[in-house]
């Protein structure tokens, strides 16, 4: 199975050759790459939802550590094209937030951020303009 050699030992390759189409390969990558984010994201979703649930329970429902869990969650649901269920997340995790860390941390930032690519991706794009210049106000102060 191995052919020895002073250095290290090397697995001899069996079977067919390698593909060397660079076009097919790629293909493969990108089918392979959809499938395993799929796979990753149906994995995540109980892992999210747990961790809410216990932060929930374990501290105060407003402590920083549980907008931290749901922003996961609604960023989550957004790369799934699932906007109606992270909208309201992303809210949620935005006010709390805004009370528990204030107005101009970066945490709030970037909340209004995903949000504002939230209302971009379902047309609201006057909504999204508005909490993107929010979001640029909060980073200026942060330099």
């Amino acid at each position: 199975m191995y052919a020895r050699s002073r250095v290290n030992c090397v697995p001899k390759r069996r079977g067919r050759k390698r593909n060397t189409d660079f076009a097919d390969a790629g293909r493969r990558f990108v089918v392979w790459q959809y499938v395993g984010f799929k796979r990753a994201w149906q994995r995540r979703d109980p892992q999210y939802k747990r961790t809410l649930a216990i932060r929930e329970k374990a501290s105060v429902a407003h402590h920083h550590y549980v907008g931290n869990s749901l922003h996961n969650l609604a960023l989550l649901y957004f790369k799934q094209g699932l906007y109606t269920q992270a909208e309201p997340l992303y809210e949620r995790s935005l006010s709390i937030w805004y009370r528990t860390l204030g107005p101009d941390h970066p945490y709030v930032a970037t909340c209004l951020e995903d949000l504002a690519a939230l209302y971009r991706a379902t047309n609201r794009v006057e909504e999204a303009e508005t909490l993107e210049q929010r979001a640029v106000r909060i980073r200026a102060l942060q330099r």
